[in-house]
């Protein structure tokens, strides 16, 4: 590992005290100082990880510990800091909340002590004074073992004001302030019901950005926070056993990447890259001829959004009607369930015919429909598992689909050593499967055998 190598996880007391903004300045910033920067969201996160990307030009990384066990969650970080010279990790929620009540499950601090890097806390500073020395003290003292190397503060009205919140942390908490971010114009996200509004879908002015970073510059002493990031190791790490290097030799995959479809963690296009496939991307919305493929992969997304124009590319329907008769292996995940069902009902009650390959109707609600971790075990086999095997993933919908054929999957979601849920999900019609459910590949590897399988059985 390079002397220079540095990474840092930048936490918040909770959701929405602005960690993901801060987090892009920051990317910015680094990039501008000429660092190669990994950017990482700890858990499932699409949203945060596409705006990171979007301003960062490097694929950010999903680090979670539910679908990816402790050796390979390492081994993955490990490889993607071979090419950097810094990774900022944004944290999730606030720092202690995981998955439950256990602090050390699935949360920021976990993970920060996982893989032995420092916490830089983000603290809000708005209405506040001294009082914020006991919010950061209780946030050291939940956790004395935990690294809390410095803090920054949010939203600062002034210069005067940031000096009182500093005098008093550093009094009282004896850790450093490292600056602080003010108010700025131009540098909040779009958000809708699912959270932001993702990066793909708006054009990416990179001015306030920069000037966001150029700003950060003069308020935050980046020299320190280097100072405080440079790790002496990285965790060890061990990868599960991975399918053959040439096991999709020959094979095309075709992955659906545009405004409705654009939910793929990066680590599961490597994986399956390194399989020897030919991988390719198309439009569900814009295109109207599939490419030549054995395998199709239609990811989550916003199809919702997108419904009388994925209606009326009847040629992309038709071809992929086609597709499935012939036997191509169809993954669908979430908006790709929606998609290959056979209408979706809009948010306005406008219902969409859809390609009918999956028999069952989507309709968009008012609130969320599952949300969070769950497990999902096979009843049956299907393009990713045999029958008994567990897949670990992550739900996140709006929509509830009600299917015309039996589901393929028994789902339960646990927490705190209870079933709080348990439903059946997933549909396998020939050599096509969907689910609402999103799962990291790196959680089982060979179950790409099963997907790979699947294409070679159809040619």
């Amino acid at each position: 590992m390079a002397a220079n190598f540095h990474a840092f996880v930048l936490a918040g007391t909770g959701s929405g005290c602005g960690k993901t903004t801060v987090t892009l300045g920051l990317l910015s910033l680094l990039k501008k100082r000429g660092l190669r920067v990994q950017p990482c969201k700890v858990g499932p996160d699409y949203l945060d990880t596409g705006w990171h990307t979007a301003v960062c030009g490097t694929a950010s990384r999903n680090l979670d510990s539910f679908m990816l066990p402790v050796p390979t969650l390492n081994a993955l970080f490990r490889e993607q800091m071979q090419q950097a010279d810094i990774a900022v990790i944004e944290g999730v929620m606030g720092l202690y909340d995981g998955y439950g009540t256990d602090p050390n499950y699935c949360s920021t601090a976990a993970m920060a002590k996982q893989l032995g890097c420092p916490v830089i806390l983000l603290v809000d500073g708005k209405a506040v004074s001294t009082s914020i020395a006991a919010t950061v003290m209780g946030f050291q003292h939940f956790d004395p073992t935990l690294n809390i190397a410095g803090v920054i503060v949010n939203r600062v009205n002034s210069e005067t004001h940031y000096q009182l919140l500093k005098v008093a942390i550093e009094r009282y908490c004896d850790v450093p302030v490292l600056g602080y971010v003010p108010r700025m114009e131009g540098v909040a996200l779009p958000e809708r019901h699912l959270g932001l509004v993702t990066a793909r879908e708006s054009v990416i002015n990179q001015q306030p950005w920069q000037e966001f970073a150029a700003t950060l510059e003069q308020t935050l002493d980046i020299d320190a926070l280097l100072a405080f990031s440079q790790l002496t190791n990285l965790p060890a790490g061990e990868w599960p056993a991975l399918p053959a290097a040439d096991a999709g030799a020959g094979l095309t995959l075709a992955i659906a990447d545009d405004e409705a479809f654009n939910f793929y963690y990066p680590d599961n296009i490597t994986l399956l890259a390194r399989t020897g496939l030919n991988i390719v991307r198309f439009s569900p919305l814009h295109d109207t001829c599939l490419p030549d493929c054995q395998m199709i992969w239609l990811g989550g997304g916003y199809p919702e959004l997108h419904a009388a124009a994925l209606a009326r590319n009847v040629s992309m329907l038709n071809q992929l009607r086609a597709a499935h008769q012939r036997g191509v292996a169809i993954y669908a995940e979430c908006g790709g369930l929606m998609y290959l069902g056979s209408s979706l009902e809009d948010s306005h009650g406008d219902t969409w015919l859809m390609a009918d390959i999956i028999p069952g109707h989507s309709k968009m609600g008012k609130r969320l429909t599952r949300f969070g971790y769950c497990e999902a075990q096979a009843a049956q086999q299907t393009l990713l598992a045999a029958a008994g095997e567990v897949l670990r993933g992550h739900e996140f919908h709006y929509s509830d689909f009600t299917p015309e054929t039996p589901a393929v999957m028994n789902c339960r979601k646990v927490r705190d050593g209870k079933t709080l849920q348990a439903w059946s999900g997933g549909w396998q019609v020939g050599n096509t499967f969907a689910s609402y459910l999103h799962v990291h590949f790196a959680q089982r590897p060979q179950m790409l055998n099963h997907w790979l399988a699947a294409a070679r059985s159809a040619l």
